[in-house]
């Protein structure tokens, strides 16, 4: 029989494998976020029934291949499961008034897009995409201007060269959240040269994350979300 975990002082429970940041949603508006890939079912369903437990907020699951989210959907009830994202859902926040546009250059970005966007929604943010609008037919792109005029925050996810956010960063004022792809042939370095070009982008304040994590632009904007509220 396991033993029932044990809460600390310091804000985490102690489950042996593992110890969840039971405080992090006073801290940042949701609980802490599980990483699948590593973890067995049962440490999931371990780690999601303290997070459930100790939170009022939406618990995820990041990163989780269809035939896992099942198991662990069996095991803790009520999640909901997005095969493009492969994000795992429970208890998702009711929208609030903050637009983010996720913007994705092909449709070989749309995995890591799907992530970015269903996170977002997850927490409670107001999200609209805009797909296939790469620079290389810029003027999809330009027909989509209004869209982009409406928005709080834009995530853009992009791959080869990485050249959408700078196009994107100058033509809004609002804050551009670059996501690179290791979309591409050979020279693009399974993302290294998308994240180098949004790195030195000529468009002042876009901020960058790291390659094909749509998730940590998804938090990036949640942040953004919650100091706007402040």
């Amino acid at each position: 029989m396991t033993d029932a975990p044990r809460r600390s002082d310091l804000g985490y429970s102690d489950l042996g494998y593992a110890r969840p940041d039971v405080d992090r949603e006073q801290r940042m508006g949701v609980p802490e976020v599980v990483y699948g890939p590593g973890k067995s079912t049962e440490q999931v369903v371990g780690v999601v029934r303290t997070l459930l437990a100790a939170n009022a907020g939406p618990v995820l699951v990041t990163r989780l291949e269809a035939g896992a989210a099942a198991e662990v959907g069996a095991a803790v009830a009520d999640g909901v499961y997005d095969v493009d994202a492969r994000l795992l859902v429970w208890r998702p926040a009711p929208p609030r008034a903050f637009r983010v546009v996720v913007v994705s250059a092909g449709t070989s970005d749309a995995p890591v897009a799907a992530e970015a966007a269903v996170v977002a929604t997850a927490v409670g943010l107001d999200v609209h995409r805009l797909r296939d609008v790469g620079v290389a037919g810029l003027h999809r792109l330009l027909a989509e201007t209004a869209e982009l005029d409406g928005a709080d925050a834009v995530i853009c996810v992009a791959g080869m060269e990485g050249a959408l956010p700078s196009v994107v960063g100058g033509l809004v004022g609002c804050p551009v959240i670059a996501v690179p792809t290791s979309v591409g042939y050979g020279a693009a370095l399974e993302g290294v040269t998308a994240l180098l070009g949004m790195l030195t982008s000529c468009a002042a304040g876009v901020v960058v994350v790291n390659i094909d994590n749509g998730f940590g632009a998804a938090m990036a904007a949640h942040r953004m979300a919650r100091a706007a509220r402040r």
